[in-house]
């Protein structure tokens, strides 16, 4: 069948369009570099034709409170219209475990108006939630950085390769849609302190890791399950310990 990836240059987005690609499925990488913006809807018209699964993995250039919620909420619209216009039948959205417990930070309240936008519309869809990236280890690392010290509280963290996030979407992409929500998560449940002061130790970044239970992630206090998922969810197979990207994250 015929599948667009929204965001399908990005690092999910890539990893989708090769597994996918590999099934023999006829897949289509939409992003801004390929001509397709949904933000002002140039060339969406043209990549939805005759699709009949759109994934939406791409993410907001800024987490800037007003710019991050234009983002979602107008490339979404524009998306839904697109699709409504076209047919699709399937909608997948990867979103993040625990945006509905983090109203606190913009970025989430971002991605629950963007949920609530796919719930609203007529066209049936599946929501993956997944928990944190390894890739984003050195990211999150940044935003937690105050005076050289990584702030960070001591709940459950349960963090996901990219390759096992792009396996469950595209597992569930191809089947009927869930018109509701699926989570998916890394086969290891950690402390978020632990987690960091090991990681940041392995990619030989030096900076002190300091647990603090004040210490906000986007904007938003944690409590102890804020980041991890309920039973149920799908676990990925890739420990951190293993991957890959483990030793160079830092560079």
């Amino acid at each position: 069948m015929k599948i667009v990836v929204i965001g399908g240059t990005g690092l999910i987005g890539s990893k989708l369009v090769t597994k996918l690609g590999e099934h023999g499925h006829e897949v289509v990488a939409a992003s801004p570099n390929t001509g397709v913006n949904t933000l002002t809807g140039e060339g969406l018209a043209e990549a939805l034709a005759g699709a009949a699964v759109v994934i939406d993995v791409s993410n907001s250039p800024s987490f800037e409170d007003a710019a991050v919620l234009e983002f979602f909420e107008t490339s979404t619209r524009n998306l839904l219209a697109a699709e409504a216009a076209a047919g699709v039948g399937h909608h997948v959205a990867l979103s993040v475990v625990g945006t509905e417990r983090l109203p606190d930070s913009g970025y989430f309240r971002a991605k629950i108006a963007q949920e609530k936008l796919i719930e609203n519309s007529l066209i049936p869809f599946s929501i993956v939630h997944a928990t944190q990236f390894f890739e984003f280890t050195q990211s999150i690392a940044a935003a937690s950085t105050d005076d050289g010290t990584v702030r960070l509280a001591p709940v459950l963290f349960q963090p996901i390769a990219g390759d096992d996030v792009a396996q469950a979407v595209a597992r569930i992409s191809v089947a009927s849609p869930l018109n509701g929500r699926a989570e998916v998560a890394g086969p290891e449940q950690l402390r978020m302190d632990e987690f960091f002061r090991n990681a940041l130790a392995a990619c030989g970044d030096t900076r002190e890791v300091a647990t603090d239970p004040h210490a906000r992630y986007f904007g938003a206090e944690l409590s102890e399950r804020s980041l991890v998922p309920g039973d149920g969810a799908t676990l990925g197979e890739i420990r951190y310990a293993d991957w890959a990207g483990r030793t160079d994250s830092g560079k």
